[in-house]
């Protein structure tokens, strides 16, 4: 009897998964339901090897081409919005979602989503298998506004948290831009430098036979290691960067550097703040949506993208179902500032956290446009530092032999 693999979520609403063998995966749901288990994905064991190897073997992903952008889903749920509000069956929606997608992938999934939803699937069971694509959150709130029959207002949601987060990367992008172009140009020269204009000044000291300064000697000690060396510096740059980003895909290098950027200087903030940020929003939608508090809890934790946060929600997580409040359960995570604790004290004394919490995600984009906004200031006496640096120690090397040469020439 062949065997199954499924994945659902029980009465409190917890995800449970497992495999079962029955005859065909009618007979699987019908166990589930007995179980009562509401099933969300049902699939063949041996399918599911088969696409895990063909997975594997994608170079496109390997390569990271074809990835569905934040555009991509934006466009995608304010299309949705608008069909499902104006009344369009969700099987002709998908599928002229697909005919009018640019993305690769994207058109891929809806094609596989709509042959799915004609064999009687629903749509947040076929969105659940397409992991990389939609979310836990996204297939979570699609799955409630199904059950309640809002799925035109899951999908405006659903917009409006993508076009935030959107935002949110642009101004970061936005003020790390100047930084990143005045670190390149300091990269820049110092290459030009030690390949061009230090080996000059070395060949004529040389020749005049001068006492060289400790500054020059450094420089041209600098110097001749990168022409000697630079192919090893090559290599070893190529090979540790290669090493070091393997490192970070496994967990525990995922949960140091995750906790370690926190505490950046300079940026370290404006990183917390914005997944602090994210995290609210996240959980007032669902909250808003029905999503009981420990389930939205799951699938918040899953939406900050950060493992060392993903940790600390989980044990708030677990503070509530042992009996805490989500006010005690915030205050032991110690993520969040007394302002903040006050806010969601609030929330809970009238019943309105949702909107408090989505007050709180305010407070936080507030705060990261404050601190990106300043951001430049912050860094720009950092980077003139670095220059003054630079120019001091040029200005010794190769000015000092020649002043001494000078001197030497005007005491003869």
């Amino acid at each position: 009897m062949p065997a199954f693999n499924y994945i659902g979520r029980d009465a409190s609403g917890t995800q449970v998964k497992g495999a079962i063998e029955a005859a065909d995966s009618t007979m699987v749901a019908e166990q589930l339901s007995r179980k009562r288990i509401i099933p969300i994905s049902i699939e063949s064991a041996s399918k599911a090897t088969d696409a895990v190897a063909s997975q594997n073997i994608d170079l496109n992903d390997l390569l990271g081409f074809n990835q569905v952008t934040l555009d991509d889903l934006i466009v995608f749920c304010r299309q949705m919005y608008a069909l499902v509000k104006s009344g369009v069956p969700i099987l002709r929606a998908i599928k002229g979602m697909a005919e009018s997608s640019t993305s690769v992938k994207l058109k891929s999934a809806l094609n596989d989503i709509s042959s799915q939803l004609e064999g009687g699937f629903p749509l947040s069971t076929t969105l659940h298998k397409h992991p990389k694509i939609f979310t836990p959150l996204f297939v979570s709130l699609v799955h409630v506004g199904e059950n309640t029959g809002n799925l035109d207002d899951a999908f405006l949601k659903l917009a409006g948290y993508f076009e935030r987060e959107q935002e949110t990367r642009k101004r970061i992008k936005t003020a790390l831009r100047y930084p990143s172009f005045v670190l390149i140009a300091l990269v820049a020269a110092l290459v030009i430098l030690n390949i061009f204009v230090i080996p000059t000044f070395a060949n004529m000291f040389s020749k005049l036979g001068a006492d060289l300064p400790w500054a020059t000697k450094m420089l041209i000690g600098s110097s001749n290691f990168f022409l000697d060396y630079w192919p090893h510096m090559l290599i070893a740059s190529v090979v540790g960067y290669f090493s070091l980003r393997n490192y970070l895909r496994t967990p525990s290098g995922m949960y140091l550097w995750d906790k370690r950027k926190l505490k950046l200087p300079v940026v370290g903030g404006v990183i917390e703040r914005s997944i602090l940020s994210r995290f609210a929003h996240s959980f007032a939608i669902i909250l808003r949506a029905g999503v009981p508090m420990t389930s939205g809890l799951s699938l918040v934790a899953d939406a900050v993208d950060n493992t060392y946060m993903r940790e600390k929600i989980m044990a708030m997580r677990g503070s509530i179902e042992s009996g805490e409040s989500l006010l005690r359960s915030a205050v032991t995570s110690t993520l969040f500032t007394p302002l903040v604790l006050q806010m969601i004290a609030v929330g809970e004394e009238t019943g309105r956290v949702d909107e408090l919490l989505a007050e709180v995600g305010d407070y936080y984009e507030r705060e990261v446009d404050y601190e990106l906004s300043t951001l430049t200031a912050r860094i720009e006496p950092i980077m003139i530092a670095i220059v003054a640096a630079m120019v001091l120690v040029l200005a010794l090397g190769i000015f000092s032999p020649m002043w001494n040469m000078m001197s030497a020439f005007q005491g003869k």
